[in-house]
């Protein structure tokens, strides 16, 4: 006998000695390595809830700067309309708010908070309240109370300052219930404002 015989014997052998379905398991396993055909699928499920975070996040990113200018222009138009008048009362008060909410549209505000307050400052610029006037129609704070925050360069001698303090919550976008921690479902825009009378010594407010 050839070695040549020999050889192709002892390979025949060695086929004949591996484990059965072997060859065949290496081939799917080769195949499989090779088969790119669901790939973009698999791209796409990975890649699309992070797109659609983004772009949910950029959503909310706008609406929320385009609330906070809003609060900030109503805070500021509320206190503007205040200080032209020589007297206030309840009633007038009253409709400060629909002013507010009329600037924020096309948002719709639930749960905004405002209260407005006239200060008065004596000869030794103490800043005290004269009266104040809150949403519900209480007093928002104690007449001849003393007023801390009124920024230095408004706080002067023998002058009147009408204050407004405006809350606006805005919820934020969520996918669920429990998608957000308990408690930050929503956040409140704070806004406070300062404004000289327009006419006279002072403002005053017949029945607050």
């Amino acid at each position: 006998m050839s070695p040549l015989d020999n050889l192709a014997r002892e390979k025949a052998a060695r086929s004949d000695a591996s484990p059965a379905g072997a060859r065949p398991f290496a081939a799917l396993v080769a195949r499989f390595a090779q088969d790119t055909s669901g790939v973009g699928a698999i791209e796409f499920a990975i890649l699309v809830p992070v797109l659609l975070l983004l772009y949910l996040g950029a959503l909310q990113t706008t609406m929320a700067l385009s609330v906070a200018q809003r609060a900030s222009r109503a805070a500021g138009t509320v206190a503007d309309i205040v200080t032209q008048q020589p007297t206030v009362s309840k009633s007038a008060l009253s409709a400060m708010p629909s002013v507010a909410n009329a600037i924020f549209v096309p948002y719709k505000i639930t749960g905004m908070t405002l209260k407005i307050t006239g200060i008065q400052i004596d000869a030794s610029s103490k800043a005290t309240v004269l009266w104040s006037w809150e949403q519900d129609g209480t007093t928002a704070y104690v007449a001849g109370s003393a007023v801390t925050n009124v920024p230095k360069d408004l706080n002067k001698a023998s002058s009147f300052l009408v204050r407004t303090e405006m809350g606006v919550p805005f919820k934020l976008i969520s996918f669920g219930p429990d998608f957000l921690p308990s408690g930050m479902n929503s956040i409140t825009m704070q806004r406070q404002y300062f404004y000289r009378q327009r006419t006279g010594s002072s403002i005053t407010c017949s029945d607050c």
